[in-house]
């Protein structure tokens, strides 16, 4: 029914505990090696087997439910407030000068920018690969998610507004998508993937990069040097003017707004209280009901993060320079990584079996926490500032890994519980819940009057997913002595997720050339009808209603 990726298929498998007495599940999830759970703080399959009692399973589920539901908003939370501003922040210092704005612009959108949006997809399936057994849900999530977005929040956007699409760009990213899904489709009909070809994806990402900033030179080139006017210029990325529009709806929660005209010299303690108050009480008194509620379930999220992750902001005045919050971090940021890398292994050994690594961290953090507060001001940012970009983006890096590995194995747990493959948890939950931020970007964008922004977003983000999700996923699984990583089909299903996902951009090539570029509502219909009998034919293969020869 439900074999692991990769593992003997004579070997007792972990979704079998349901087939036996209550009484034995325990001992059955204890006993067996394909139960053990990689990595993460919980053993959420011990916990829903052996701490509730078999009566109490419902409960057990709904609670790992909404924990799931809630890391979600963890990750989310993370990518948006802090891993990519301090991703552009680091983009901006890596500027070696405004001549070169013009090349860089495009290349910030295709990398710094797409790894920002990208980072929870792509940790969670570097994370899914690392296991064999979870090899399932990173294939199932990555070409899920290709096919939600094309379709549902591609065809979402053409019937929120017609437009005319931008006819280079959508034919560069298709094109490129198209090779990228073949590739995988080829790897996983030979059954494992090399060294070689987990490079090849890495590569294809480099020449598509390559690609993108040499076809926006050129079209510049050719229509005269600088940024051509807005009417005749096809943008791939926003123009200034949209940059200020999109971010005036989704600017940050803090009430920058508010902040007073002329600066004032603020108490230490007072800088800090109103650096870790993540409520904008003037902005909560005029928003609904839904976007309180919301709130408060974030609110635990930023205070922890806001704790732990310094962010660096290069548009403001002060680079966002929090003197005492900025100090501390000094000595959180690196505690939590180390505590959080390998699930707190590293953080926990024993220097010579006496001093813990993490009494290490924290006194050396101490030392220069003291240092950083003793030798800089409130008013004025030290000149190293930029390093703390760096510091985090590492941070928040890691609370993303961290997020992904529990969601990797909490979904491999419900998967277990309710005896489904690991592919059909990744196509559906996974990458809906990985999706669900892009489709409101999307959607919001396209209501903003840039609907070939966000039609352009649908087909250029994902090819990062799958190109670095799939080679970098697999590369980091490889050794000097095992050179190979096994990605075995589970089942039927896995090949009518990568034909349907090669169908959708077929469809989508075909009949947006043959509409001239013209995109309107039937378009739109027409991609929503088809990821609903997708996602139909998808279930009821998995529930073997549709019995097909997988051979």
């Amino acid at each position: 029914k439900n074999p692991a990726w990769g593992t003997p298929r004579s070997a007792p498998q972990c979704w079998e505990v349901r087939k036996h007495n209550s009484s034995e599940w325990c001992r059955f999830v204890r006993s067996n090696p394909d139960c053990r759970l990689e990595g993460g703080f919980l053993d959420y399959l011990e916990g829903v087997f052996c701490v509730f009692p078999p009566r109490l399973l419902p409960l057990a589920v709904t609670l790992y439910a909404l924990w799931l539901l809630y890391l979600f908003i963890i990750l989310s939370v993370t990518a948006e407030k802090f891993f990519c501003p301090n991703l552009s922040a680091i983009s901006t210092n890596l500027k070696l000068s405004h001549n070169v704005f013009s090349l860089t612009f495009p290349l910030h959108g295709v990398t710094f920018l797409a790894f920002g949006n990208g980072a929870p997809d792509v940790f969670s399936a570097v994370v899914a690969f690392s296991n064999p057994r979870t090899a399932g849900l990173a294939i199932g999530a990555i070409f899920g998610a290709g096919v939600f977005v094309t379709t549902v929040v591609a065809g979402g956007i053409a019937l929120v507004k017609p437009f005319t699409a931008a006819s280079r760009p959508f034919l560069r990213d298709v094109i490129f998508y198209m090779v990228a899904v073949f590739l995988t489709f080829v790897v996983l009909y030979f059954g494992r993937i090399t060294l070689g070809e987990a490079l090849g994806y890495l590569g294809l990402y480099v020449f598509y990069v390559f690609t993108v900033v040499l076809c926006t030179w050129i079209h510049r080139r050719q229509r005269g040097e600088g940024l051509p006017p807005p009417g005749h210029w096809e943008p791939e990325m926003p123009t200034d003017a949209e940059e200020q529009e999109s971010s005036g709806t989704n600017s940050g929660d803090y009430g920058e707004e508010y902040r007073p005209l002329l600066p004032s010299r603020e108490t230490s303690l007072r800088i800090l209280r109103a650096a870790l108050s993540p409520l904008d009480y003037l902005k909560w008194r005029r928003k609904p009901w839904y976007w309180r509620l919301f709130k408060v379930l974030k609110v635990p999220v930023e205070l922890v993060l806001l704790l732990t992750v310094p962010v660096v902001d290069p548009d403001k005045d002060d680079l966002n320079w929090k003197r005492p919050l900025n100090c501390l971090h000094v000595l959180t940021s690196p505690l939590l990584c180390i505590l959080t890398l390998k699930s707190g292994a590293y953080g926990l050994y024993q220097i010579q079996g006496v001093f813990p690594v993490w009494g290490l961290v924290t006194l050396v953090g101490s030392i220069l926490a003291i240092i950083i507060f003793i030798t800089t001001s409130n008013e004025e940012p030290p000149k190293y500032h930029c390093v703390f970009a760096f510091l985090g983006f590492l941070a928040s890096a890691m609370w993303i890994n961290a997020a992904a590995t529990e969601l990797v194995n909490i979904l491999r747990t419900l998967g277990v519980v309710f005896q489904l493959s690991n592919t059909v948890l990744g196509l559906t939950l996974l990458a809906w819940g990985n999706s669900i931020g892009d489709t409101f970007s999307d959607l919001t964008m396209a209501r903003q009057g840039y609907p070939r922004m966000a039609f352009s977003a649908c087909f250029g983000g994902i090819i990062f997913n799958i190109l670095v999700g799939v080679g970098l996923g697999c590369l980091l699984q490889m050794t000097s002595s095992q050179l190979v990583v096994k990605l075995e089909p589970d089942s039927l299903l896995v090949w009518i997720l990568a034909g349907a996902l090669g169908l959708s951009l077929v469809f989508s090539f075909v009949s947006v050339t043959a509409q001239c570029f013209q995109l309107g509502k039937a378009y739109g219909v027409c991609l929503i009808l088809y990821y609903l009998a997708f996602l139909c034919v998808a279930l009821l293969t998995e529930f073997r209603v549709i019995r097909l020869s997988a051979s």
